[in-house]
């Protein structure tokens, strides 16, 4: 069961400050590499738990629309796989494109929001969050 305080986030956040802070700066070498290593990891978790919830569900929204069915994300990605490779798809090239670039900014935006900088983002749930 969760408890109300500390959060899980804002666990990982104190975590990751401490790696920063107080750890990072008192190694040198391969050490201080696997603390920032340590150190991204947990920034990658922290936007996961607060951009994830709302990215997956633009991105399942996307794919209900493109394929005009419900189901769970892995479902429809499978399937959106498929429809690609039997080319049932070629003629909805445009929104299957722009389907993946959102999908791919918004998991940019958690796994390297960095690489986004200085490049158009476009619409993204990710993006429309701060």
């Amino acid at each position: 069961m969760a408890q109300d305080r500390p959060t899980a986030q804002e666990l990982i956040e104190a975590v990751r400050e401490f790696i920063e802070r107080d750890v990072m700066g008192a190694l040198d070498g391969q050490q201080a590499f696997h603390a920032r290593v340590a150190a991204n990891v947990l920034a990658m978790v922290e936007r996961e738990l607060d951009l994830g919830p709302a990215s997956d569900a633009a991105e399942l929204a996307r794919l209900e629309a493109l394929l005009g069915r419900a189901g769970t994300l892995a479902e429809l990605n499978a399937e959106l796989a498929k429809q690609i490779r039997d080319g049932a798809l070629d003629r909805r090239l445009a929104e299957v494109l722009e389907h993946l670039r959102r999908t791919s900014r918004d998991k940019l935006a958690i796994t390297n929001p960095r690489y986004m900088q200085g490049r158009p983002r476009g619409e993204s749930a990710v993006a429309d969050q701060g």
